[in-house]
């Protein structure tokens, strides 16, 4: 996860940026970099390592400019060093970036082919070649940041600057958060409010498609279609964490929102768009010769390891076994020589999953730990890392972990797919083009919120609701109900479908309830006939599928959230999202502390 500031401003702005990047320092800390207009021209100053190391470059090699940006950066599919760190730039644009590009091969092929030199790895750098090609065709600044937005697919934020602008900055956001700061004679962007909260108090929220031209006394907002809009300015608390809030009501609303940003920088950490494959980091094992994978966590995670297990044995063709961390240990389980286990924790501190790689350790296996935070135990302790980049997570209920962690449990499973020869050359491409596509077909799944907080107002009084689903649905049927039983108290339980006629279907009557996770995959007739066991005992089916399941099944459903289009592979991750929100919008409705829920803890660091 990465971090943007940006300041119009009347003296030397490089202090200001670097102020504003430490406050971001969460958000990344790989490398860093600034960019001014001095005297007309672009003039940039960027280092590899956290914010310290560009601070001191700038001590000795100071920047000029009252108009500038700045942005922190985890290190993603370029390495950590100062030809990837953002701003990238032309001799006409600068710019800084957090999210991902998905058409990004295609456009540095075309630019590429017109006469253009890339220098990084980065995807950014196809954004300031694209705005510089317009801008050569004499567009204005405002025309070619227009135009390049339409040519863009992905979920992103941007911050440009331009060569002989000294009183002109332009910001977009397509799925990733930014917030205009208002001062007295100067502007503000950041893609964190906290980033600003030395700054101003007054605060707006560019919406989903939104671009704006920023002057020192104004700011321009545009919407997707390019119409000037008006957007509210807020007065935020001085709170650091309310201001985190940004415009959200909850920590977990907004988490939930940032999840097109945090997924698409945690796959970029795997996902060259070069030439588009998935590359893991060194891991210290060769995975071909990997015959087991014990995967060990609690909780969201546990169910995490659930689809990883289903993608790894689907598509690697290797046995993996899951575990609960608590029960682990103590049954003392055989392990191969060499074997590798994989723990999964946001936190990297949880007590449970922290004893079971220990054990897992003395038994001889390899271990690597999927975690959030990287200089955390379960990462200082094991033998290699893969981490998420969903940044700080403050609802107890977690949202954008789990799918963070379910898109470097899939390229995992990609990588080792490929490893075994399990998977065909096209059928590789194949899986990572459709993760690829995941944080713009988030954007797409977040736009059914307003229908989701509807059908919440009708559960809000249900004794108990069920979730069912088939494969890597049936985890997120478990998921679905772990999060409503955690925000709103209401009894829920999710099973596997095929399990109702074992037992769970007594439970049906008129009253309850089911969500069907139902993607339109090779078990969908077979779900299909579970939901029609269902709807004819009385249950009132809410049925969570794509365009295909819905012609399917017509008006049998009760309730019908429509989902995008996508390759079965990567619907786990976006099927999430829905069951998110409707256990959002019920808590919330019910008046529940929706963000720190009885009885439960962020991080459980004691069995």
């Amino acid at each position: 996860m990465c971090g943007i500031v940006g300041v119009v401003g009347t003296g030397d702005v490089a202090g200001r940026l670097l102020a504003g990047l430490r406050r971001l320092e969460y958000r990344g800390y790989d490398s860093a970099g600034i960019a001014t207009v001095v005297d007309g021209s672009l003039e940039r100053r960027r280092a590899k390592g956290k914010i310290g190391e560009l601070e001191t470059l700038l001590s000795r090699a100071p920047l000029g400019g009252e108009i500038g940006i700045g942005h922190t950066r985890w290190a993603t599919h370029g390495v950590p060093n100062e030809i990837n760190a953002h701003p990238h730039a032309t001799t006409k644009v600068a710019a800084v970036h957090n999210g991902i590009i998905e058409n990004f091969a295609e456009l540095r092929d075309e630019l590429v082919g017109a006469g253009r030199n890339f220098e990084s790895e980065t995807d950014t750098e196809a954004v300031v070649h694209l705005i510089s090609s317009y801008l050569d065709q004499g567009d204005s600044p405002q025309t070619a940041v227009a135009r390049s937005l339409k040519r863009l697919e992905g979920a992103f934020s941007l911050a440009i600057v331009f060569a002989g602008e000294l009183n002109l900055m332009i910001g977009a956001r397509r799925g990733s958060p930014l917030a205009v700061g208002w001062g007295d004679d100067e502007m503000f962007l950041g893609s964190d409010a906290i980033a600003l909260a030395s700054e101003t108090n007054r605060i707006s929220y560019l919406e989903d498609g939104d671009w704006v031209e920023l002057t020192r006394t104004n700011a321009v907002f545009h919407d997707a279609e390019d119409q000037v809009v008006e957007r509210e300015v807020r007065s935020s608390a001085a709170s650091g964490a309310l201001i985190g809030k940004g415009n959200y009501r909850h920590f977990m609303e907004k988490e939930i929102y940032e999840q097109p940003t945090v997924i698409g920088e945690t796959l970029n950490g795997y996902f060259n768009p070069a030439d588009r494959t998935i590359q893991l980091p060194d891991l210290g094992v060769k995975l071909e010769g990997v015959s087991k994978v014990t995967i060990v966590a609690c909780g969201t995670s546990y169910l995490a390891a659930l689809v990883g297990k289903f993608w790894i044995e689907r598509y690697a063709r290797v046995s993996a076994e899951v575990d609960i961390a608590s029960e682990f240990r103590y049954r003392r389980a055989p392990m191969p020589p060499g074997g590798l286990a994989l723990f999964i924790s946001q936190s990297g501190e949880t007590a449970d999953t922290l004893a079971a790689l220990r054990f897992a350790a003395g038994e001889g296996q390899h271990t690597v730990s999927l975690v959030n935070v990287s200089e955390s135990t379960m990462a200082r302790e094991s033998d290699a890392i893969l981490m998420t980049n969903a940044g700080p997570e403050i609802g107890v209920a977690s949202t954008k972990a789990f799918t963070c962690q379910l898109v470097a449990l899939a390229a995992f499973a990609i990588s080792l797919a490929r490893a075994k020869g399990a998977i065909t050359t096209a059928d590789e491409a194949r899986l990572s083009h459709a993760i690829a596509e995941v944080p713009a077909r988030a954007v797409d799944v977040l736009n059914h919120d307003a229908a989701i907080k509807t059908l919440a107002e009708s559960l809000v009084h249900a004794g108990s609701i069920l979730y069912i689903g088939r494969g890597t649905s049936y985890p997120i049927a478990l998921e679905g109900a772990l999060k409503l039983k955690e925000i709103s108290y209401i009894h829920a339980e999710g099973f596997a479908a095929g399990e109702l006629k074992h037992g769970p279907i007594a439970l049906i009557d008129e009253g309850v309830p089911v969500v069907v996770i139902a993607p339109s995959d090779d078990l969908f007739d077979k779900t299909m006939s579970n939901l029609r066991e269902v709807a004819a005992r009385g249950g009132r089916v809410i049925l969570i599928t794509d365009e295909a399941g819905r012609r399917k099944v017509g008006d049998e459903p009760w309730e019908t959230i429509v989902m995008p289009d996508v390759d079965p592979f990567v619907t786990p991750i976006l099927y999430t999202i829905p069951v998110q929100l409707l256990a959002y919008h019920v808590a919330v409705l019910k008046g529940t502390d929706v963000d720190q829920p009885r009885n439960l803890a962020k991080s459980v660091t004691v069995e």
